[in-house]
């Protein structure tokens, strides 16, 4: 007699934006939300290992019941009052261990929180633990050795994607109704293709990243939101957009992420797109190699976005992407490699360092000033030749990946097409270019391969033009919602 399917909780199935209303309407009770998260994780999370370090079952109910007395008193912190969140590992969290994904790291209980998560707290989300990332965010698959490989959703078989793998796959589980990541080489955006949701990598100091020892060069790094469907990503972004003292690069808020509420932001992101341009890139004029199937299944997305007033042109690239690739190995030896020098230096903890650390370390040593200002100049000039393309386009548009999830097992892709890769990141080198650019991008999924796996594609806008990326992607999802169509075998009772 064959075991009945699993079927989630109603509770768990519902947005972001419906948790929220259905709590303050007093609908159901955030010890009712947090009961049925806490039995779903318990059922769903062993088969993907996406959450870790959770909290007590008993602690968690407790400042459930806590955010219940405080809305009969009328008090509400904000529209994640008494909601479930799990920050990516690589964020710190005030009473929460925070390894990084590291051994070196593995007893580590900060004594405060990053900005994003202090954030998180004040709108009244509850922490019930972190979401797995490859060690110190390195590679865009997660896996490392304090809680090993977080499994995808789709196929248990195969690769999550990285660095946020653990968020978006605990999205895509229903485990999370919202998730935040970090996006260095495509952190926010790859993870949200391999499992089907959505990811943004907002403009450069939209979200302010840290507290941090070194305020000031880490320009490349940010923090984003991951959701299940724009309006949620809108919502979360703008609770963790905003300057603060302590990020001096961060951007004033956005006027209209300042008055976003979950009533409002459906309205808020509609828009009329009639005449905007898409220049579609696709693989960089056979640049970069490609899976077969990513491409027409980009293609075959773009088809929807006349329907809602945009016309798509595919371009040659506007900009020699090798060059592309030179500068982004000198920004990321220089940043990557320096922020864990005292380690290196340290025989002991040397020694637990993964291999591709190792590798970004050494690759900063004989680093000259004039090499990293070399690499700025080429990095300027590939920002100028955007800004020329974006004076006949609005947005550009390419794959998330280049190739479709790998199996879990295997540390990253050493070949595409027939072609080999020579570093641990050059099977991702598609998202290199609009880190470089500062611009604003979103992941949006474009539907499954002949293997049931997923896939995404970027959409990039103008430098701090997010409100105008994220109406083109609700645009996009009002016309195919992969996500909705879609659940993975785990919930789709």
């Amino acid at each position: 007699m064959s075991a009945l399917p699993y079927r989630p909780h109603p509770i768990v199935m519902l947005s972001a934006r419906q948790l929220s209303e259905a709590i303050h309407a007093k609908q159901v009770s955030s010890r009712e939300v947090m009961a049925a998260y806490l039995a779903h994780i318990a059922a769903v999370n062993p088969g993907s290992n996406a959450i870790v370090a959770q909290q007590d079952d008993a602690a968690l109910m407790a400042q459930a019941q806590a955010a219940d007395d405080a809305l009969a008193r009328g008090e509400s912190k904000g529209w994640m009052h008494g909601m479930p969140q799990a920050p990516k590992d690589l964020a710190m969290t005030r009473g929460i261990r925070t390894t990084y994904g590291s051994p070196i790291f593995k007893d580590n209980v900060p004594a405060s929180d990053s900005v994003i998560v202090e954030r998180m707290r004040q709108a009244g989300a509850i922490l019930i633990g972190k979401t797995n990332t490859p060690e110190f965010g390195l590679g865009s698959h997660t896996f490392n050795p304090v809680y090993g490989a977080t499994r995808n959703p789709y196929d248990p078989a195969r690769s999550a994607g990285g660095s946020s793998g653990g968020a978006a796959a605990a999205l895509a589980l229903r485990m999370l109704p919202v998730a935040d990541g970090s996006d260095f080489g495509g952190s926010l955006r790859n993870p949200a293709a391999y499992c089907n949701v959505f990811g943004f990598r907002p403009s450069a100091g939209r979200v302010p990243y840290g507290p941090a020892p070194e305020l000031f060069l880490p320009q490349l790094g940010c923090e984003g939101p991951m959701a299940r469907n724009v309006a949620d990503l809108t919502l979360l972004l703008a609770t963790q957009s905003g300057p603060d003292a302590r990020t001096p690069q961060a951007l004033p808020q956005d006027p209209t992420l300042a008055t976003l509420t979950p009533q409002n932001v459906e309205g808020v992101l509609e828009a009329d797109l009639s005449g905007k341009r898409v220049a579609w890139l696709g693989d960089w004029g056979g640049y970069l190699p490609m899976e077969d199937g990513i491409l027409s299944l980009c293609e075959q997305a773009l088809r929807f976005f006349p329907d809602f007033g945009v016309a798509v042109d595919a371009i040659q690239p506007p900009y020699p992407p090798e060059k592309i690739w030179q500068t982004w190995l000198v920004h990321r030896h220089f940043l990557t490699g320096n922020a864990r020098l005292a380690l290196y230096n340290n025989p002991s903890t040397r020694a637990q360092l993964k291999p591709e650390a190792i590798w970004e370390i050494e690759g900063s040593l004989d680093l000259r000033a004039s090499d990293l200002y070399a690499a700025s100049t080429q990095r300027s000039a590939w920002y100028q030749a955007l800004l020329r393309t974006f004076e006949t386009f609005d947005y550009i548009a390419v794959p998330t990946a280049q190739v479709f999830p790998f199996d879990v097992d295997q540390h990253w892709p050493k070949s595409i097409a027939g072609r080999q890769m020579d570093t641990y990141h050059r099977w991702m080198e598609v998202v290199v270019a609009w880190t470089l650019s500062g611009c604003p991008v979103i992941s949006v999924p474009v539907g499954f391969n002949a293997e049931g796996l997923p896939m995404g594609m970027q959409l990039i806008g103008r430098p701090r033009d997010d409100l105008s990326v994220l109406r083109l992607a609700a645009a996009y999802e009002r016309a195919r919602d992969w996500v909705g169509d879609r659940l993975p075998p785990a919930i789709d009772g």
